[in-house]
């Protein structure tokens, strides 16, 4: 049994058993009349009551001209009549009938003889109206048409999901014959498409009637047997004028250009994406390992499954790297990202770590020619070039990369290093496309990259100057035990103005400077070097601080729009004093045993480089034990809090038991000190001891 319970033929055997009828013939209506031998009628059909008005009981006996023909056509009707009847063969005609009502109405006639089993000659007439019939067939004759010329593919399969008839458009989009369809499943004349779907979703159009519209499905055909193409399907249940479902009818619209244009379309907006995406990411900060890791982080997994950010060593250091064709490349790894845990990730290089690639590999092409290296597919033979190592070419074979691409890093005419780039999972080899991203993706971040490597080189430098200008002093100086920390600031790369400074003097006594120059960069470095070499000559004359800050006020002034804080102090071991002055700076603290941290009590005193202004002179005791602790404003000043509120935490700090001096300056730098403090740091400690 068919689907919808309908007898099946038997081979090539008629159908047996009972068949709903598809209806055509009541959509027609046509009307069956059997006449005797003189013209009367003896048999008259319902239809025959429905189209000429006469009911049976009106019609049997009645001759059949007088009431189904037109007037103006009777003698030609009896005479055909009388030559059916004669000859045996069959005519038709249209002719215009006149019913019961009196209208007229132009009706199609057939009309045939017939024999009974006791000889006797009896007439069958056959009539449809010509309206009816000429719709009929105009409907076909379009439909046939239609079906024959449209460039939309267009089948009929039955309730089996066979094939029953295809259009020429069909033929030419599945690159197979009519007559090969005809019979078999959508399966067996596509099988390098997937119809699972197709014909579970024809089954349920099938099954509720409701048609199933643009559907699309991708594959390829015995037309297209080299490249997938796309298809938009859509489907009908075909029912007769009764109701009895005959199959569904499909359409196909080859939609190949379309898909790609989307599919296009949406891989651009992919790599707008990403661009967008890492100009976001890449180049939070100028921080060189971080701007590495920033680009690898973007690259996986929209990229590659495994990504690695590699500078030439020269670059890093600040050299210009160039290749000849014979050269290694020495590469340093500044950061490595994967989307999993795998071989190919141990087989990268450690971020920080340096190693040689010898000419022959992919990414010293890279570096020397500065243009891309893609090896779409990967073959064994390809990953001793890919590789460092042998060994690291056996774990990118075991972890599965089939594809590769390497893309300089270039900024300012300069290459810099690549972007290696690795695919394991991702099944799909690197495209043009993937390229193209690729090739965006390092240009932008070779910038950041660049700044990040330029911001470094400058900080470094900026630091060593700096770290230069401040002095190296013994752990312990006459009657002193002291420590100190520089902190340079951590947002700039300029030097800054700090300074601090221990100097021995005559009679075990040590002078004590802490300072800093307003502003920064190599103008404050200058006058913060010239006021520490002033500082250094005018403290061997041993002269009061008050005095001495006068001296250093005058030589600021001369130094045009030059202004510094200063706190100078001298330590007397054997007096247990320290006689200090203040020039315009945060007091020191002083610690004494069984006592709280207290901030000195100094006047404060004008900037040096104000000039007119007196400074004075306090002396405070120090015992052996006692410390003093002086600080730069870097070190308590923020944005966010008062100032009075960071000295209270600095005291804070400080109240406790007795550290070593080292550890103090650590635990006050590692809980004062902000990490995006725009200023430097200057931090001095003394302990007073018994002079040895």
């Amino acid at each position: 049994m068919s689907a919808t319970g309908s007898p099946v033929a038997e081979g090539d055997g008629p159908v047996r058993g009972a068949v709903r009828p598809t209806g055509l013939l009541d959509v027609l209506g046509v009307a069956s009349v059997v006449l005797d031998a003189e013209g009367k009628i003896v048999l008259w059909s319902p239809q025959a009551e429905e189209l000429f008005g006469y009911s049976a009981r009106e019609a049997l006996g009645q001759f059949a001209a007088r009431i189904m023909v037109h007037e103006q056509y009777l003698d030609l009707v009896v005479k055909l009549f009388a030559d059916v009847m004669v000859t045996g063969e069959g005519w038709a005609g249209a002719f215009p009938i006149l019913r019961k009502d009196g209208s007229t109405r132009l009706v199609e006639f057939r009309n045939m003889r017939l024999l009974d089993d006791r000889g006797d000659v009896f007439a069958l007439g056959l009539a449809a109206d010509q309206d009816t019939v000429r719709r009929l067939e105009r409907d076909v004759a379009l439909s046939t048409r239609m079906v024959s010329q449209s460039p939309i593919g267009l089948a009929v399969l039955d309730t089996d999901l066979r094939y029953v008839s295809v259009n020429p458009a069909l033929e030419r989009l599945n690159g197979v014959p009519a007559e090969e369809h005809i019979g078999r499943t959508m399966g067996e004349v596509l099988p390098q498409i997937d119809v699972e779907g197709v014909e579970a979703a024809a089954r349920r159009v099938l099954e509720t009637g409701r048609p199933l519209v643009d559907q699309h499905t991708l594959g390829r055909t015995p037309a297209y047997p080299d490249e997938d193409h796309a298809w938009s399907l859509s489907l009908y249940r075909l029912e007769d004028a009764v109701g009895t479902v005959l199959g569904v009818a499909a359409s196909v619209v080859d939609i190949t250009d379309q898909h790609r244009a989307a599919v296009a379309a949406e891989e651009a907006r992919r790599r707008l994406a990403v661009i967008a995406d890492a100009s976001a990411r890449i180049g939070t900060t100028l921080e060189l390992d971080r701007t590495a890791h920033e680009l690898a982080d973007v690259a996986v997994p929209e990229l590659a499954d495994i990504a690695a950010v590699d500078l030439l060593d020269a670059v890093v250091e600040g050299r210009r790297s160039i290749l000849g064709p014979t050269e290694p490349a020495v590469i340093r790894a500044l950061a490595v990202q994967a989307d999993h845990d795998s071989e190919a990730l141990s087989a990268a290089d450690p971020p920080g770590q340096v190693a040689r690639y010898g000419a022959d590999r992919l990414v010293t092409e890279c570096v020397r020619t500065g243009r891309p290296v893609m090896v779409a597919e990967v073959e064994p033979a390809d990953l001793p070039r890919i590789a460092r190592s042998p060994e690291a070419a056996g774990q990118l074979a075991r972890a599965g990369v089939h594809s590769y691409l390497a893309v300089p890093l270039i900024a300012r005419g300069e290459v810099l290093g690549a972007l290696d780039l690795k695919r394991t999972r991702n099944p799909l080899p690197f495209s043009e496309d993937d390229l193209l991203l690729a090739r965006e993706l390092a240009a932008r971040a070779a910038v950041q990259i660049d700044n990040a490597r330029w911001y470094q080189n400058a900080r470094d430098t900026a630091l060593t100057l700096q770290r230069s200008l401040l002095p190296s002093h013994p752990p312990v100086t006459g009657g002193l035990a002291v420590a100190s920390r520089y902190q340079p600031a951590g947002a700039t790369a300029e030097v800054g103005g700090d300074w601090f400074d221990v100097i021995p003097l005559d009679g075990c006594k040590t002078a004590l400077v802490v300072g800093d120059v307003m502003g920064s960069g190599i103008n404050a470095a200058a006058t913060m070097g010239r006021l520490r070499t002033a500082t250094n000559t005018l403290a061997s004359l041993d002269l009061e601080p008050a005095r001495l800050l006068e001296h250093l006020d005058r030589i600021t002034q001369d130094l045009k729009e030059s202004i510094a804080t200063c706190v100078y102090a001298v330590h007397d071991p054997h007096l247990r004093q320290c006689r200090i002055a203040n020039a315009g700076h945060l007091p020191p603290v002083r610690l004494r045993a069984g006592r709280k941290p207290e901030l000195l009590d100094l006047p404060t005193g004008a900037p040096l480089g104000v000039g007119g202004v007196a400074f004075s002179t306090t002396t405070v005791d120090l015992e052996p034990g006692d410390r003093l602790v002086f600080y730069t404003d870097g070190l308590v000043e923020t944005r966010q809090h008062p100032l009075d509120e960071r000295l209270d935490a600095l005291l804070d700090l400080l109240d406790g038991p007795d550290r070593p001096l080292e550890e103090v300056c650590d635990l006050l730098l590692r809980t004062l000190h902000q990490p995006d403090n725009s200023d430097d740091v200057a931090l001095l400690i003394a302990r007073a001891q018994m002079p040895g």
